[in-house]
């Protein structure tokens, strides 16, 4: 493999041992899939639920590469100014009215140059990843942006390069590894897709959830890891509007130790129940259903 970001990482099994280095505990299909990102310099579309662990992998990726994580968060309305690059207008301003004060606002170019020079320039993260080496970029929620939007970065991302008229060109010395995630909440274009590799990241097996909440919790006893998950995992086949990924699996756990409880039981589920459900709908199906917290964790450390 090609010493991209200065770390070589020489195979799938290497990329997974990385990674779990990291606290990042990836199964065969996700170590592949970023071990390929790495290895053939494209981007990793990573799709699944929320909160199944994909901006995670970005930032395990971070570390196994030794080099920062540029995050690039989308939203509605987002466009290519606060992705890209934008000019600090206060501060042109100030230096115009210094020009000005100091007779110099006659030399119109001379003032037009420097208010447009690269001091000027304000760094969105498309071209911060582009002029940082090495660099892992993280595009995360592509889904939530539209669509024009998402061809402007679908050309960013085939050559990664970048024209500022008043500037020039901006040309990545080594392209970043970049990972763009996908909650799903809409397709995402087939132009972009065939530019990326693609993964779905499921939710975690049993054990492999039970296996990442003792590496986030060492301390936590086996058993309590493997009754929330075994919770969680009832609560996902549960028909919830926000179904708990493994995201409210830690958040969970985490609730359960803050206020001492040793094992999962009606009581401790009901205090803590707002760390793992988001919704009152998804609250009340699940305490007023049949047989209440009661019968959902019936079971539970078995895995559901």
């Amino acid at each position: 493999m090609r010493d991209t970001c200065r770390v070589t990482i020489g195979s799938p099994a290497e990329m997974a041992g990385a990674l779990d280095a990291q606290g990042y505990l990836a199964d065969e299909g996700v170590a592949t899939a970023a071990y390929l990102a790495v290895a053939m310099r494209r981007p990793l579309l990573v799709e699944g639920d929320a909160g199944v662990g994909k901006t995670a992998l970005a930032q395990a990726l971070a570390g196994v590469l030794a080099a920062p994580l540029i995050r690039l968060q989308c939203h509605e309305g987002i466009d290519a100014a606060q992705a890209l690059y934008d000019w600090d207008f206060p501060r042109q301003l100030l230096h115009l009215r210094a020009a000005e004060a100091a007779g110099k606002a006659g030399d119109v170019d001379a003032v037009e140059h420097e208010l447009y020079s690269r001091r000027f320039l304000v760094s969105r993260p498309l071209l911060q990843a582009i002029e940082t080496d090495p660099a892992v970029l993280l595009v995360d929620e592509v889904d939530r942006a539209d669509d024009e939007f998402e061809a402007f970065l679908l050309e960013v991302l085939s050559d990664f390069t970048v024209s500022i008229p008043e500037i020039g060109t901006l040309r990545a010395t080594t392209p970043p590894v970049v990972v763009v995630t996908s909650n799903r909440t809409r397709e995402v274009h087939d132009a972009l897709k065939r530019r990326c590799l693609y993964h779905w990241v499921d939710h975690p097996s049993f054990e492999r959830e039970v296996a990442i909440v003792r590496r986030r919790f060492p301390d936590v006893a086996e058993q309590l890891a493997a009754q929330v998950t075994g919770a969680v995992h009832r609560l996902r086949d549960a028909e919830l509007l926000k179904p708990p990924g493994v995201a409210e699996t830690l958040d969970w756990t985490e609730a359960l130790v803050a206020v001492g409880a040793t094992r999962l039981d009606p009581e401790s589920a009901t205090r803590t129940l707002g760390a793992v459900l988001k919704y009152r709908e998804d609250v009340e199906r699940v305490t007023r259903g049949p047989g209440g917290l009661a019968g959902m964790l019936a079971g539970a450390a078995g895995g559901g």
